[in-house]
């Protein structure tokens, strides 16, 4: 349906909104470190970057916020497992091991996350293969790391002007209330998580698209500046474009966490054998913006354009953009 916002509120509230300003918490993290994108394992991508004599080796961990681990510890194991999924294939890899920090009151308390946990990686045909526990603790808290593995790398990188802004997100599932994660992972068959697990690789080694990165915590908007960023450039998002359940509000959409997200870009002669990728698999995908030589993300309906975020006046994650060593 559409929204009875204006395009200007809808990017004030989003600019404000937890889920988009959780992420400056990174360049604090950096900053301590001295880390940029220079630095070993190119931060700012989705997972470190580590070359191998055959490709490149994928590392990547998640925190989970406390409140969620608490409110629903199953489906929060799960996601440890998932969302370090997504972050591999997001960069064309394939993900081959996942491991786990868990701290709880009691092994009662942690039974739950575990479950979750092992559920997912039966599902997803991803082992885990080991951890760290402790059970003595005051509150239940989750972190999960996980190790890939990718012939060629899709970047953050490496967006350019001309580009087309692909969005591919699968749309068959619903929201886990009441936080605004979007889920299509428990209702699909094993065997259809493994497939679409197929399809980055596969455009990665086609030399098909330029460059992309999961929609994470932050949703579209907030995935799509991090991109913008990292790849010195401005986004244009063509928000009646993004694929979109007909149910959900326009602004719920855009900071939304899917289980199966993606944003791509690529050359406009590739944007049609890409989306049909995952089509053909059953994921919606489109075309919904365009890559221009500014800082802006904005977005852009038919009687309205609005920015977003302009990440040379205000930087995000504040890692310094460069060309990459596996371009």
């Amino acid at each position: 349906m559409r929204t009875q916002q204006s395009l200007r509120q809808i990017a004030r509230t989003l600019r404000d909104h937890p889920s988009i300003r959780s992420k400056l918490d990174i360049a604090q993290s950096t900053a301590t470190l001295g880390l940029t994108s220079d630095s070993a394992g190119q931060p700012g991508d989705d997972c470190a970057v580590l070359p191998t004599q055959d490709g490149y080796d994928l590392f990547a961990c998640e925190g989970f916020i406390n409140a969620f681990v608490q409110a629903d510890p199953w489906f929060a194991g799960w996601c440890g497992v998932m969302v370090n999924i997504s972050d591999i294939l997001s960069m064309g890899g394939h993900p081959k091991a996942v491991t786990n920090a868990i701290w709880a009151p009691s092994a009662d308390k942690a039974q739950p996350v575990l479950a979750g946990m092992k559920a997912a990686s039966l599902a997803y045909g991803v082992p885990i293969v080991g951890g760290h526990t402790n059970l003595h603790t005051d509150e239940l808290q989750l972190s999960v790391s996980i190790l890939g593995h990718a012939t060629n790398v899709i970047s953050s990188f490496t967006a350019q002007p001309g580009d087309v802004l692909i969005c591919a997100v699968d749309l068959r599932g619903s929201y886990r209330e009441p936080f605004d994660n979007w889920n299509a992972a428990l209702t699909a068959a094993p065997q259809t998580l493994r497939t679409t697990m197929d399809i980055l690789p596969k455009l990665a080694n086609s030399n098909l698209v330029h460059s992309g990165k999961d929609i994470s915590q932050g949703g579209i908007v907030g995935t799509a500046l991090m991109l913008a960023e990292a790849s010195g450039v401005g986004i244009d998002i063509q928000v009646d474009a993004v694929p979109r359940p007909a149910e959900v509000a326009l602004d719920r959409w855009l900071r939304s966490f899917p289980s199966f997200g993606f944003l791509l870009s690529a050359r406009p002669e590739n944007v049609e054998a890409i989306c049909q990728a995952f089509v053909a698999r059953g994921v919606s995908a489109a075309a919904c913006g365009d890559i221009n030589d500014g800082s802006a993300v904005q977005l852009s309906g038919r009687e309205e354009t609005a920015v977003f975020w302009d990440h040379e006046r205000t930087p995000y994650l504040n890692l310094t953009a460069r060309e990459p060593h596996h371009a």
